[in-house]
């Protein structure tokens, strides 16, 4: 069983200075690719990437403020944005206020940036009229060109800069045929063991496994055989929360675990068993139901938690209750140390993976949801009946399901929630992040 290989994508940084316009251009951006009504998870965290689909090029978007954080002066902070955008992306979107033009500091950062040989594309936002076109010659004095008035908030000059930056992507180099394997990324906050885990499973101490945090600060790729199977074991930096992340190398390690998680197709989120689930474990978790990857918690140090059911079971209820979100997701507490329930992480992760790679053909799907309605009918919306048409697949890894109904925005929370949970037990793939879209079916004339 070969997974087939997914090449890297290349990714975008946006930096830039508070209150310029960085979170609009990234919100306006990634949202350009999802055009239906998507399942929302319901769980406050910060999102620090997304996937841009223009023409025929796909990119991962990063923006780069939510990897910053501390009371430090503007511009220190915007030259350490330029620093992590330098090591890992491969261009880089510098945003700047078109109606407050630039800034001391400014110079620098463009400097510094031009340095570096990436692909720079100078946004200059907040241009949604005429009239404030007057101070784009402003701008010139950075020596940039051509420069990219946008209006991030309206949609305004988007297409060019998309196009520019679509052709600056280096062409993909022909690869050599890749390694077979599941891939799987290893996530966590640091020292909770992931560096251990992929040495007990090697049999060898592949990986530098010390007590000090952040000694991983590369998705290592690691081949592994189990039980005939082949895998990929990406070992990534630990993720700590945003104010903790240090100037230049950990925001570096921070976009490598982002591209480690998107190229992978099982993520395993290592939690400390001592410490419980943490406000970061949940950011974690978030990035990983945010691709829709499938996921394997494990909580580890096992062994340090007393014998007792009635102080164990705690623990476990309080991951599984802060992770109702993905709750698709099996917990397993485990020991890396004493190999406790290590030999039952490789079965799930393949099960995790051929339920996340399920088609089911769009016959199969019609009858399904003929039924699942019928049992539970959706309520009335604005005095009206709920139809649902038919279902069809549209995607796998995760599966991914498209119901046409008439009234799409009409469809409460509930009823989606009980149609997703209904398509999991009747399709048998309690463990595939599934994700459903609703869209609204044009009427014959």
């Amino acid at each position: 069983m070969a997974a087939p290989h997914l090449a890297e994508n290349p990714l975008v940084a946006i930096i830039g200075r508070a209150n310029v316009g960085k979170s609009t251009l990234f919100n306006r951006l990634t949202r350009s690719y999802k055009a239906l009504v998507a399942d929302t998870p319901g769980v406050t965290r910060d999102r620090l990437y997304g996937r841009v689909t223009f023409e025929d090029h796909t990119f991962l978007l990063v923006d780069t403020g939510g990897l910053v954080g501390g009371e430090e002066d503007l511009s220190e902070l915007v030259r350490r944005q330029a620093q992590a955008a330098v090591a890992e992306a491969d261009a880089i979107l510098l945003v700047m206020d078109g109606r407050q033009g630039p800034q001391v500091g400014d110079a620098e950062v463009v400097a510094y940036l031009r340095r570096s040989g990436k692909p720079l594309f100078l946004v200059v936002n907040k241009i949604d009229q005429p009239s404030l076109e007057a101070a784009l010659p402003d701008f010139y004095q950075f020596g940039l060109d051509p420069l990219y008035p946008v209006s991030a908030a309206h949609g305004l000059g988007l297409n060019t800069l998309l196009e520019d930056l679509s052709q600056s992507f280096p062409r993909p180099p022909e690869l050599a045929a890749p390694a077979p394997g599941i891939r799987v990324a290893l996530l966590g906050r640091p020292n909770v063991g992931k560096s251990s885990l992929v040495n007990r499973f090697l049999g060898e101490e592949r990986l530098l496994v010390t007590p000090q945090p952040g000694t991983t600060r590369d998705a290592v790729d690691t081949p592994f055989t189990w039980q005939g199977t082949d895998y990929i074991l990406i070992d990534t930096a630990g993720l700590r929360r945003p104010s903790h992340v240090s100037p230049g190398l950990e925001r570096n390690m921070v976009l490598k675990a982002i591209k480690a998680l998107y190229r992978a197709e099982v993520a395993v989120l290592l939690l400390d068993a001592a410490e419980g689930l943490t406000g970061q474990d949940l950011r974690i978790a978030g990035l990983i139901e945010d691709q829709g990857k499938g996921c394997l918690i494990l909580v580890n140090k096992w062994d340090l938690v007393p014998k007792e059911p009635r102080l164990a079971q705690p623990i476990l209820a309080q991951v599984t209750e802060g992770l109702k979100f993905m709750a698709y997701a099996p917990v397993l507490p485990v020991s890396v140390l004493t190999g406790y329930n290590l030999t039952r992480v490789f079965p799930l992760i393949n099960d995790i993976y051929d339920q996340s790679g399920r088609r089911v053909k769009t016959r199969e799907l019609n009858l399904l949801i003929r039924e699942i309605t019928a049992r539970v009918p959706p309520p009335r919306y604005r005095d009206r009946p709920l139809k649902f048409f038919y279902l069809t697949q549209a995607e796998v890894h995760p599966p991914t399901f498209i119901a046409f109904v008439n009234q799409p925005q009409g469809v409460p929370d509930h009823y989606r929630r009980y149609l997703i949970k209904q398509l999991r037990q009747e399709l048998d793939i309690p463990y595939a992040p599934l994700r459903l879209f609703l869209k609204g079916r044009q009427r014959r004339r």
